[in-house]
C-alpha cells in the first residue's frame, strides 16, 4: 500500500502515513492540544495510532515525554517512524501491546496523564471496513469503551488527568465507566456549526478527585461557510493549547 507524507499542525509534524484507509482526522490533534502536561511530566497515548497525537502533544510541549501504545504493529512501526522523522525520538517512544492487557514494562499510576482516542463503534455495530488495519481502529475488539476507561485510571498516577475524545452519543458510556473512580469530569462538546449538535466530545476526569462535573462551553470548529473557527484553527495550525 502507498505511503504518503503530510504536515499537520501547521507544518510541525510531518506525518507518514497509508495513502488510502485509515488517514489521520483533526480528533486526534485536538486530543493532544488537551492535555495539560507541563516540562518533565509523562504522557501515556493509549490506542496510539501512527502517532499524530503523540507527536503533536511532544511538538506543543517541549520537555514532554509520550509513550504510546499500540496493538498493531504495522501501525506501532508507523509511530516509531515518525518520531524518527520529526526529531522526536527522545520525546516519543512507542510499544506494542494491547489496551485490554497492557505489557508489564507499564507500570500503573505512574503517567501524569493518559490520553485516548479509543475506536468509535461497538463492536458488531455499524459497517466496517474492510481494510484491516482501519476496521481495528474504528471499531471495538475484545477491549470495550470500559476498559479503555479502566486501563486508563489505572495507569495514571493520583491526581493525574486522563482525557478522551469520542462520540457524544458515547458519553453516558464514558460517565458510567467513570463513576465512583475519578472526580472532576470536564464535558467539552466539538461543535461542527454554530447551533448543531455535537457529534465529539472531550471527557477528562482526575483520578482521586471529588470536585463535581462540569459541562464546559466548548469549540465551535466550522463557520457558516464551512472553514475552521479562528479558534479551531489556532489549535489545528498554530498549535495553541486546548483549554478546558
Amino acid at each position: 500500500m502507498a505511503i504518503t507524507e503530510d504536515r499537520v499542525l501547521g507544518g510541525r509534524v510531518l506525518l507518514r502515513q497509508m495513502g488510502e484507509g485509515l488517514r489521520v482526522a483533526i480528533d486526534p490533534i485536538l486530543l493532544a492540544a488537551a492535555i495539560p502536561a507541563e516540562p518533565g511530566e509523562v504522557v501515556l497515548d493509549l490506542g496510539t495510532g501512527n502517532g499524530v497525537a503523540a507527536l503533536c502533544l511532544a511538538r506543543r510541549c517541549a520537555g514532554c515525554r509520550v509513550v504510546g501504545l499500540e496493538l498493531q504493529p504495522e501501525l506501532m512501526r508507523q509511530a516509531a517512524e515518525n518520531a524518527t522523522l520529526n526529531g522526536l525520538d527522545s520525546a516519543v517512544s512507542v510499544m506494542i501491546g494491547d489496551v485490554g492487557a497492557p505489557p508489564p514494562r507499564l507500570a500503573p499510576a505512574t503517567f501524569h496523564h493518559v490520553m485516548a482516542n479509543p475506536p468509535y463503534l461497538k463492536a458488531g455495530s455499524g459497517t466496517v471496513s474492510a481494510n484491516p488495519l482501519k476496521a481495528l481502529a474504528i471499531a471495538e475488539g475484545d477491549a470495550d469503551l470500559a476498559v479503555w476507561v479502566r486501563t486508563a485510571l489505572t495507569m495514571v498516577r493520583p491526581r493525574g488527568t486522563i482525557t478522551m475524545i469520542h462520540r457524544a452519543d458515547r458519553l453516558d458510556a464514558i460517565l458510567a465507566a467513570l463513576g465512583g473512580r475519578a472526580g472532576e469530569i470536564v464535558i467539552f462538546p466539538l461543535w461542527p456549526t454554530a447551533g448543531k449538535s455535537a457529534k465529539r466530545v472531550l471527557v477528562r476526569a482526575r483520578r482521586n478527585s471529588g470536585a463535581p462535573l462540569r459541562l464546559a462551553p466548548g469549540l465551535v470548529l466550522h463557520d457558516s461557510e464551512g472553514r475552521f473557527t479562528p479558534e479551531a484553527d489556532a489549535i489545528l495550525r498554530d498549535a495553541a493549547a486546548l483549554v478546558i
